[in-house]
């Protein structure tokens, strides 16, 4: 296919085409295609789909039994996953959506449109597509969002051989299973206790579960968030949590990987959001649309902050006229005061995820910040206003600049240091909106400062 750029194996460094994919599916061999695919990696194989057309990916994803296709499509990113899912018929969308595990299941389709993602729902069994919908209800950064339903349980009043038997009598049902546990609930489906393959093996048929199971077992309720799970699994060498919900009833299983995994990407997430990504995830593969809206939906509000700060200048222009040299610093200190107070805003976003901070700790974080603006502000204002008596040899203008550059970074850190805390005591993203603020008020109040001391020495800067 022209034009469709050569991607490299990074592990064999062979160059491989997607033109190669493209044969593949006008020949119609399925088998063919299934293993070619077999020697991608998983993120070859994300960037050569990424390339294809809307209608080969149809092809391509059609062509694939849907089993195949779900075992692809867990290697890609969810977004990129969801984009998949969109353009698919309903019936195809949902076999595949059918093999995904059920987290996966989920964060799917959460990032897809309502109705395709009802349509797809209605081709599932009606108890089934409810359980789904409770799922996608669960936000993603917290336990019963990231925890699968694919496991074993059974109640405590089972012997040993009975539980064999009853595994061995539906092999086909157990065989996808991830089996690291196997779970002992009551007649309620409360969790009792956990029974290890191990014991479960080397005891007699006739003893009862309930006697060799491990009591009490580590377990989450279904609200725990990403940074209490990512540090239970720190303390903790277990591969995998059983989830509970506030009755101690069984929901799912939480694996080490997909915290580790979610650690991952919300660390992505938080660094698209506050450069101004909304949603926290883009791919060039998805619809133009989308990608401009989601983009213009931030820098549109950001222009008329924008706007503001210039207002600033606007209304010291005599001032400028008189003092042109000021020109020269205005960007220099809302740019250097910025750089000081996104310091602070990373720093507050990283406790704050971390659990080490509060959005109740304003005093605490402002007494730190503000020690730290003192230092630093003197020092860059010193220097600064060093430059600027070097340059025009008027102790004047190099007193406005120090001054001015002193004062704004504490307003800097201090906002920077404040701001994530506030937006999240108002449920607000502090990785999207701190940016956007903090720039605006820093602008402003550096553009008043340099003005607002120039006028008042103006006769001493001519």
């Amino acid at each position: 296919m022209a034009g469709v750029p050569e991607m490299i194996d990074p592990d064999s460094g062979t160059v491989r085409s997607s033109d190669e994919l493209i044969q593949l599916l006008d020949g119609g061999d399925a088998a063919a295609l299934v293993d070619y695919l077999h020697q991608l990696s998983g993120v070859e194989l994300a960037r050569i789909v990424s390339h294809l057309s809307p209608d080969e990916q149809v092809r391509f994803w059609t062509t694939l039994p849907a089993e195949q296709a779900a075992d692809h499509i867990e290697e890609l990113s969810t977004a990129q996953a969801a984009g998949v899912i969109e353009q698919l018929p309903v019936a195809h969308a949902a076999a595949i959506l059918e093999e995904l595990p059920s987290d996966e299941r989920a964060d799917v389709l959460n990032e897809i449109d309502e109705p395709t993602a009802e349509a797809v729902l209605a081709r599932f069994p009606s108890e089934e597509a409810a359980w789904i919908r409770r799922l996608t209800e669960y936000d993603a950064d917290v336990a019963g969002g990231l925890m699968i339903t694919e496991f074993l349980a059974f109640p405590a009043h089972l012997t040993v051989g009975e539980l064999i038997d009853e595994l061995r009598a539906a092999p086909e049902d157990y065989s996808e299973y991830e089996v690291q546990y196997i779970y002992v609930v009551d007649d309620f489906g409360r969790l009792e206790g956990v029974l290890r393959l191990r014991d479960l093996l080397l005891t007699p048929n006739q003893v009862s579960i309930s006697k060799i199971m491990l009591r009490a077992p580590v377990a989450v309720r279904d609200d725990t968030d990403l940074v209490r799970l990512e540090r239970l699994f720190d303390h903790h060498p277990f591969l995998a949590i059983p989830v509970t919900d506030a009755d101690g009833i069984l929901l799912g299983v939480l694996r080490r990987f997909d915290v580790e995994e979610a650690v991952e990407s919300r660390s992505g997430g938080e660094f698209l959001r506050s450069q101004g990504i909304v949603g926290g995830e883009e791919l060039r593969s998805m619809p133009l649309r989308r990608r401009a809206g989601r983009r213009l939906s931030w820098l549109s509000v950001n222009i008329l902050l924008n706007i503001a700060a210039a207002s600033v200048i606007a209304a010291y222009q005599d001032t400028l006229a008189v003092a042109i040299a000021l020109a020269v610093f205005l960007p220099i200190i809302s740019d250097m005061s910025g750089c000081s107070g996104n310091q602070a805003v990373a720093v507050s976003i990283r406790e704050l995820s971390l659990g080490l901070l509060l959005p109740r700790d304003y005093v605490r974080v402002w007494l730190k910040e503000i020690t730290v603006g003192l230092i630093n502000g003197a020092v860059l204002g010193l220097l600064l206003g060093l430059a600027a008596y070097l340059w025009k040899h008027n102790l004047y203008l190099s007193l406005v600049v120090t001054a001015a550059m002193a004062i704004n970074t504490l307003i800097a850190v201090s906002i920077g240091g404040l701001i994530p805390l506030l937006l999240r005591r108002l449920r607000l993203d502090p990785a999207l909106a701190s940016g956007p603020l903090l720039t605006t008020v820093t602008d402003m109040c550096g553009f008043f400062l340099v003005l607002s001391l120039a006028t008042m020495v103006l006769s001493r800067l001519a």
